[in-house]
């Protein structure tokens, strides 16, 4: 019955993408059934990965043979089915989105193309998390960067579109390399592509290792591998950000736990690097996000922030385990995976509500926004709680998943290594700044977009989304008040008891005392009202401009950081006396140093691009340098076959 049900799922998925790739010229009826089709297979595939996750069940197939070696086979058990529920979750708020935020543009074709492209995506992804062998995984990996990198240049007339669709596929090819490279490895050492494949050489298992962390890390957007999101983020369509940073960066944070604890046999110095690579991408990714006025870069940066604290509770579980502390290393990894869920929801709320917002104004950057708190209450509402989600606040599903890595990081004095301790404590430490620095920032964001004045003449004109734009991130809010209230009894039917406090019993708590502070405040206050002008420097009228802007905001947080931003202030003024005392006129400008494009990524793309220009040279179009270069390779060939012999 469990497979009839993943079949059927991936079936109505599938017919939903490719329907409006036949029905080319089709129009709005055709493409919200083709996103009606992919919210019950969401639905479908939520209930049959929510049955193979409480009965702890296993579920192995094999589709199709093309060679002895080469088929498409898969299999589900907890790990598998963990993410399928939560890709299931994400693609049925972004359907239903979907259906209204598409018909923004103008034009069937394209929107046509946008719909198939999304289906096909959504389900690559399905498919690598279900795949049994790397040769399936490998085909639907690329297949899900393929249908992503088309997605991304959705709108290629656009310059800056163009520049993050080249970025992100040269990134999603190298990574496409590296897993390659692990695969091949393993297929020499087992002889088999079954990803539980047994009898692994021991001597291949770090550069395996090595090779499957970078390929899956660059994907996650693990730093230094990071730069790629902020500039594919802004550039993709909203309903396709929600997803990417949802939950395609999740499939690799799958891959590297199915084979780091499935197949390979862990390293102490595996987990140290994890942590590591987790709390820098943490800590970078939330100082970024703070700087940033683009709405849609600050939630990329985000999404590289809450990577690296999945990242943290992973590297925490391998250490844990290492030092047969199986409790604590469970709490971890149960941490990394709730908030990998968790992470999912709230940030593809996020993106959905971001897109409203984006589309009611015309406008990205939130330093023109204000006031739409009064323009789109039910939107401002939602993006709230998704704030309010992704800062941990209780009771909240974010609290849930961050509390759990806490409690396992300030467990780590039973760790007999004393180094090993301070590594911990001090990863500890970043990681607290990290959770404060995510609050300000989201509610900077939050703030200037929502609250005080309008800045902009587009955001006085802005009104509320339809129906359906509201409906898919209602459903992800109420997915993140539910996951926070319930998380106790969700843990205990999965057979996980940590110790935490029963969130729905918090919840209670926290609402009587919400009203009865309101209550009292109520009824001590004087209800009078009185209405006194705000001094504005000798003006008579103020506008937006007046209240706390994103620069003014995040200026203090900044100044603190500035080592990191590699900041340079430039100043311009203009007065109208020689002396220089009566000020007339003036300009500040901050300028921030890209660190990793300058200092890493434009290197070595300058390397690449030297050693082009002597490969092209070298092929210089005559054929009697060519057949020169082939008797050299021959006589290479036969002295090292001799060699060898």
């Amino acid at each position: 019955m469990l497979t009839v049900l993943f079949y059927i799922g991936l079936l109505l998925l599938f017919f939903g993408a490719v329907a409006p790739a036949i029905f080319f010229r089709g129009g709005k009826n055709q493409r919200r059934l083709s996103l009606a089709l992919m919210a019950i297979s969401a639905s479908l595939l939520f209930v049959f990965a929510s049955d193979v996750i409480y009965e702890n069940q296993e579920v192995s197939m094999t589709v199709y043979r093309i060679l002895p070696s080469f088929y498409f086979s898969f299999f589900i058990d907890r790990l598998s089915a963990f993410f399928i529920l939560t890709i299931s979750v994400v693609s049925f708020g972004v359907a239903i989105y979907s259906t209204q935020y598409i018909e923004y543009h103008k034009n069937d074709i394209r929107n046509n193309i946008l719909v198939f492209l999304m289906g096909l995506f959504i389900l690559s992804m399905l498919l690598v998390v279900s795949s049994a062998n790397t040769f399936s995984f490998l085909f639907f990996w690329e297949t899900m960067s393929l249908t992503s990198f088309l997605l991304v240049m959705f709108a290629y007339e656009n310059e800056e579109t163009r520049k993050a669709g080249i970025f992100y596929f040269i990134m999603t090819q190298l990574s496409g390399v590296f897993l390659f490279t692990g695969f091949f490895m393993l297929y020499l050492s087992s002889g088999s592509f079954d990803i539980s494949a047994a009898s692994i050489d021991p001597a291949i298992m770090a550069p395996v290792f090595l090779c499957l962390f970078l390929g899956f890390s660059i994907k996650a957007g693990v730093v230094p591998f990071h730069k790629w999101l902020p500039y594919a983020h802004p550039a993709s369509p909203s309903n396709i950000s929600a997803l990417m940073s949802g939950v395609m960066i999740k499939v690799a944070v799958y891959g590297l736990m199915r084979f780091v604890i499935f197949v390979l046999e862990p390293q102490l110095w595996w987990g140290v690097l994890i942590l590591v690579a987790g709390t820098l991408s943490a800590i970078l990714g939330i100082i970024y996000a703070m700087k940033e006025h683009d709405i849609k870069r600050l939630l990329a940066f985000s999404s590289i922030e809450n990577i690296g604290i999945i990242m943290i509770g992973f590297g925490l579980y391998i250490i844990f385990s290492l030092n047969n502390l199986e409790d604590l290393a469970m709490l971890s990894l149960l941490g990394a995976l709730f908030h990998t869920l968790n992470h999912a929801i709230f940030k593809s709320l996020l993106f959905l509500t971001a897109g409203s917002v984006v589309n009611a104004t015309g406008i990205r950057n939130i330093e023109y926004m204000g006031g739409l708190i009064h323009r789109m209450p039910k939107t401002a509402l939602l993006f709230f709680i998704g704030a309010a989600s992704i800062s941990a606040l209780p009771p909240l599903n974010g609290f849930v998943g961050e509390l759990l890595i806490f409690q396992s990081m300030m467990q780590s004095h039973y760790l007999t290594d004393t180094l090993m301790q301070v590594l911990v404590i001090i990863c500890l430490a970043v990681f607290a700044l990290t959770s404060a620095l995510a609050a300000a920032c989201f509610v900077k964001a939050f703030g200037t977009v929502f609250l005080a004045l309008p800045r902009s003449q587009k955001v006085e004109k802005a009104n509320e989304v339809g129906m359906h734009m509201l409906l898919g991130p209602s459903v992800l809010a109420a997915s993140c008040i539910f996951l926070g209230l319930s998380a106790t009894w969700l843990f205990s039917k999965a057979g996980y008891y940590p110790q935490i406090p029963d969130m729905g019993v918090l919840g209670a708590i926290m609402a009587a005392a919400f009203l009865a502070i309101f209550g009292i405040v109520w009824v001590v206050s004087s209800h009078r009202t009185r209405d006194v002008e705000t001094w504005r420097c000798g003006i008579r009228r103020g506008d937006g401009w007046f209240e706390y802007t994103a620069t003014g905001f995040s200026q203090p947080i900044m100044n603190i950081f500035r080592s990191v931003y590699r900041t340079r202030e430039d100043y311009r003024r203009t007065f109208f006396d020689r002396s220089s005392v009566i000020f007339r006129d003036g300009r500040a400008e901050i300028h921030l140093l890209n660190f990793f494009e300058v200092y890493i990524y434009l290197p070595i793309a300058g390397f690449i691009s030297r050693v082009a220009m002597v490969m092209y040279r070298l092929h210089n179009g005559k054929l009697d340098t060519y057949l020169y270069y082939t008797f050299i390779t021959i006589i290479i060939l036969l002295v090292s076959m001799r060699w060898l012999a």
